[in-house]
């Protein structure tokens, strides 16, 4: 008799089948449409979330225990209201441009059935965002919920269904998988009928997502600093970060992780801190609570992503005043040795003090080679000068100056594209750095006419340079090998050749090693030799674990 698992797994891989291939049908009808029926589609779907958005906060909260449903409401309004008002005037059908001088046309094509993951940790605000960007794009889009949040993104499905199939919506173009198992949504990602996959999740989904044979957007993990400059206004600095760090409990990637000041204004960051609801850990309260916040797999412990700073400082068994809002720890450095330098998902930072901003700037690049490569970081400092030589320098992005990270990445407090899914570029193995919009989700085709003779490219005329060129290439030769004219010359500079093969020098010590370091020297058959105090991050230990790769120095 099969077991009751197995059977779960084919049921949904089943209906993974059957939703794409209705989508696909779907979606061809909803190709046809103007842009007219589009907007209007997508007006009634933005409009039934507004009027919903307190009660699917209210379900997420409920269901999956992460946040509070004060934040998850506003989050739901930016994706019904904010990221809607932004997409509102964009034009997704038929001719988009046209250069008339070159005598191209630039015509919109959907991509067809969407696959879009959805995580737990911002469920309803996600959905929300992914298919009013879908559908806006002219495609149907098919749902897999995580499943711990499988309730409440099935109910915000139905909240935008029925408005939207009365606009007229194909009724097969939205829809949500139930009974979600991790077989179902590969098989949704790697289905012939999917067109491309929209993935929000963590490390391994992500990584699913790209090799699955299918155009995909995947989110990377963020592990964002927080530099605070000598020059900062530091009681507006210091409030941004806290806010940012405790809005919905810490649970958006582009929250912030840790705080880099100045030791110019440490004690000032340290008092503004603590008026804003800090409580900073001595050393041994920050290892007892690194224990409960961090798996010893390095990653965010699931019983703590979302939870209010007191709830936390309980597991560890600390007693904090009930109105703490997040958890501070003092390090000294960042990496293996200290947990509490990761991605959190909780209202918990880490805390550094530089000498300057040169020295800052050393210790946000350590972070964020520590797993959020690509994705977000925030400075806050009025020297305009010290912020444009962190944007141009670090690896990440978005760079957020003077607002909160969490939600300035996402478009709500700054000029950025209003969007739930923020691409982490290829620092991070993502197809684009963007932020995503529906125009991430259409083709472009390109109609070209003849231009006239006189309007061409006039082409490279052959001139004396080149004309001589294989006389030139035949002397560049016979200099190499010996031969001709200079060959003596050139042979008499030459050092004569060992006897032997030399030996290969020992490979060197690194200092910092990521995921495509290690599954380079795997596929070369090589280890790589470790400085001590190396920086690896999370996902090149993940991908290292078991396969003697990483020698580390003693």
């Amino acid at each position: 008799m099969a077991s009751p698992v197995r059977d779960k797994d084919l049921l949904s891989i089943q209906q993974a089948r059957a939703l794409a291939k209705a989508a696909r049908e779907a979606q061809k009808v909803l190709k046809e449409f103007s842009q007219e029926q589009v907007d209007r589609i997508v007006e009634a779907m933005a409009s039934a979330a507004r009027g919903e958005a307190e009660r699917l906060a209210r379900l997420a909260h409920e269901e999956t225990g992460f946040g509070n449903t004060k934040d998850k409401t506003l989050k739901n309004l930016f994706s019904a209201s904010d990221v809607y008002a932004y997409i509102r005037p964009m034009r997704t059908v038929g001719i988009l441009r046209e250069d008339k001088g070159r005598r191209v046309v630039e015509i919109a094509e959907p991509m067809g059935v969407v696959a879009a993951v959805i995580p737990s940790t911002n469920p309803t605000s996600t959905a929300i965002f992914k298919a009013l960007v879908s559908i806006k794009a002219r495609n149907a889009c098919v749902m897999s919920p995580h499943p711990s949040a499988e309730r409440c993104i099935a109910e915000t499905v139905r909240v935008m269904h029925g408005p939207a199939v009365a606009a007229g919506l194909p009724r097969d173009a939205l829809s949500c998988m139930t009974g979600v198992t991790l077989e179902g949504t590969q098989e949704l990602m790697r289905n012939r009928d999917t067109g491309v996959i929209l993935a929000t999740g963590g490390i391994g989904l992500v990584r699913a997502a790209y090799s699955s044979g299918k155009p995909a957007y995947g989110v990377g993990p963020g592990n964002v600093p927080a530099y605070i400059h000598q020059s900062a206004d530091v009681p507006k600095a210091v409030r941004d970060v806290i806010d940012g760090k405790t809005f919905d409990y810490g649970t958006l990637c582009s929250s912030e992780q840790s705080i880099v000041c100045d030791e110019a204004i440490k004690d000032q960051v340290i008092a503004e801190a603590k008026k804003n609801g800090a409580y900073f850990l001595s050393d041994t309260e920050a290892a007892a609570v690194a224990r409960v916040v961090v798996t010893p797999q390095r990653l965010a412990n699931p019983e703590i992503v979302g939870k209010p700073a007191p709830f936390i400082a309980e597991k560890a068994g600390l007693k904090v005043p009930p109105d703490t809002r997040v958890l501070i720890a003092p390090l000294a450095g960042v990496g293996r040795d200290f947990p509490l330098s990761i991605e959190k998902l909780s209202p918990v930072l880490a805390f550094y003090v530089v000498r300057d901003w040169h020295e800052g700037c050393e210790r946000v690049l350590a972070l964020l080679r520590y797993g959020g490569t690509g994705h977000t970081m925030a400075i806050h400092s009025r020297d305009d000068a010290v912020i444009r030589e962190f944007a141009l320098k670090k690896p990440v992005f978005r760079i957020v100056a003077n607002s909160q990270s969490s939600m300035g990445a996402t478009g709500y407090t700054t000029g950025l594209a209003p969007s739930m899914s923020l691409g982490c570029g290829a620092y991070a193995g993502n197809i684009t750095s963007d932020n995503i919009t529906p125009l991430h989700l259409i083709n472009i085709k390109r109609l070209a006419y003849e231009l006239p003779r006189e309007n061409r490219p006039a082409p490279a005329t052959t001139t004396a340079a080149t004309s001589d060129l294989p006389t030139r290439v035949a002397a560049f030769v016979a200099e190499r090998v010996g031969g001709g004219p200079a060959g003596p010359e050139t042979a008499a500079k030459r050092p004569a050749d060992p006897v032997g093969p030399a030996a290969a020098p020992p490979p060197a010590l690194q200092d910092f090693v990521q995921e495509d370091d290690v599954r380079r020297a795997i596929r070369e058959g090589r280890t790589i030799r470790l400085k001590r105090g190396a920086i690896v991050t999370p996902a090149a230990r993940d991908l290292a674990d078991g396969k003697n790769v990483l020698i580390e120095e003693r």
